[in-house]
């Protein structure tokens, strides 16, 4: 009977898609087939006798290692996923499936790139924890990194930052930051000199890679610096317009971005940015919801919530906090013969010279009308509270030129002083406020600290005369 011959094993295996590995019990590769090129970039005679581990992921190598433990010592491994790192430097996502031969001394491995399946569930799971986070993170900085957590889960990330531009005011800024060699570049307009604006100026993706001149020419960009071997960075895209960049820098050349990582970052941008806009939104609203409009001083609300922790640690520390409690004499006459305008201009002044008068770390808010609190904390000696006042009450002494006009006014303040007046807001508030209404109820242009309850206060500093 006639028999039908067959191709030779060998011809079949390069058929096949997935490629076929032997190894040997040292972990050296003793065959790979055809496939294995397009999978790993080397040709066959490129593995043949080198060792497996050497081309899988750094990251991988340890736990490669446990699961060639387990075939050898069970037998067989399916299933078994890694990265390799190709010959031209990609990496790609391997699975295998895997036997142990004792009686050959040798593991026999199909391997799968399965890089672009990883790839895409990547990229949507990276979209689902974006949008996450745009509900869960307390603050942009909070959604910044937990962005740059996503991202490095997709790509080499351990350089990174956002670049934000407001094209109402023509600025660039650097919101967040981190690279292992450069400090973060300053804010500055879009002609600033960096690429992160050429990238939100042209609307495009720049890739500069170690082996461009453009890379040679980018080191005097302060958003590359000196280090940097690879500069990946892709506009973030809303609504018709550019709001700023996001940025990956590679100082090693072991992670160098590809055309496909351009591609996915593009895609992961337009999240990005709807996240990035929807918490820009929600931090305006908390804003607004916090402070006084006129002025943009912390609200009532806040006032007082910033006391409650203020005393929360005085507590802690054992240590002092005063309250002023001021208001701003003859300011209706302002208001009746200059207008209202004219006032409000008055307002938002005295907003910015009580704020020259204090510290960072202490609270200028407005209570309502002409009336303002000054929260001082973490004070040494009630004796700083009238240093305070008294700074104030000079500072508003002096004219005012509003809209060409020179107004003078003064101001009446209460002290109030933890634990002497109070040991909660509400207590401390008022007390401070009786002490100011004395202050005005003799002539204004007075301090007056608290008294103990049931005593007056006391005039600690002050005029009856504007100077």
């Amino acid at each position: 009977m006639p028999t039908h011959g067959h191709p030779p094993l060998d011809h079949v295996l390069d058929l096949l898609l997935d490629a076929v590995c032997v190894v040997d019990a040292q972990g050296r590769f003793l065959y790979v087939g055809s496939a294995g090129e397009r999978i790993f970039g080397y040709t066959a005679q490129e593995m043949a006798g080198r060792p497996m581990i050497d081309l899988v992921f750094p990251a991988d190598r340890a736990r490669t290692l446990n699961a060639v433990d387990e075939i050898m010592a069970s037998g067989h491994k399916p299933h078994f996923e890694n990265r390799y790192v190709r010959k031209d430097g990609r990496i790609v996502d391997i699975m295998w499936t895997a036997r142990w031969s004792e009686a050959d001394r040798v593991r026999v491995a199909v391997a799968r790139d399965v890089t672009e399946l990883k790839r895409a569930q990547s990229m949507q799971a990276a979209l689902y924890a974006i949008s996450e986070a745009a509900h869960a993170a307390e603050d942009l900085p909070a959604l910044f990194q937990r962005i740059h957590r996503i991202i490095g889960d997709l790509l080499p990330a351990k350089n990174f930052f956002v670049a934000l531009y407001d094209a109402a005011e023509d600025r660039l800024t650097f919101p967040y930051h981190v690279d292992e060699f450069d400090a973060s570049p300053a804010a500055g307009t879009l002609d600033s000199g960096t690429l992160s604006a050429e990238v939100i100026r042209s609307g495009q993706a720049l890739h500069l890679s170690r082996d461009s001149a453009g890379m040679r020419a980018a080191v005097s960009y302060p958003d590359v610096g000196s280090a940097a071997v690879d500069w990946l960075g892709v506009p973030l895209h809303s609504e018709g317009r550019v709001i700023g960049a996001l940025v990956l820098k590679s100082h090693a050349g072991e992670a160098l971005y590809t055309a496909a990582d351009t591609e996915l970052l593009k895609f992961v941008s337009t999240q990005v940015a709807t996240a990035i806009e929807r918490k820009q939104a929600q931090t305006r609203l908390q804003h607004m919801a916090r402070h006084d409009p006129l002025t943009d001083l912390p609200n009532r609300s806040l006032v007082q919530d910033r006391m409650a922790t203020a005393l929360a640690r005085a507590r802690r520390d054992r240590t002092g906090l005063s309250l002023l409690y001021l208001d701003l004499d003859r300011f209706k006459q302002v208001n009746d013969r200059f207008g209202h305008a004219a006032g409000d201009r008055l307002l938002q002044e005295v907003a910015r010279r009580l704020d020259h008068c204090v510290r960072e770390s202490d609270t200028v808010g407005r209570m309502g009308g002409d009336e303002f609190v000054v929260l001082l904390a973490s004070i040494v000696s009630p004796a700083h509270a009238p240093q305070v006042a008294e700074k104030i009450r000079r500072a508003l002494c002096q004219p005012f030129d509003v809209a060409g006009q020179a107004l003078s006014i003064s101001p009446s303040i209460g002290i109030a002083h933890y634990p002497e007046h109070g040991e909660d807001p509400e207590q401390l508030i008022r007390r401070a406020d009786e002490a100011m209404y004395a202050a005005k109820q003799d002539g204004g242009n007075r301090i007056r600290t608290a008294g103990r309850a049931g005593k007056p206060g006391s005039e600690t500093m002050g005029a009856s005369r504007v100077p």
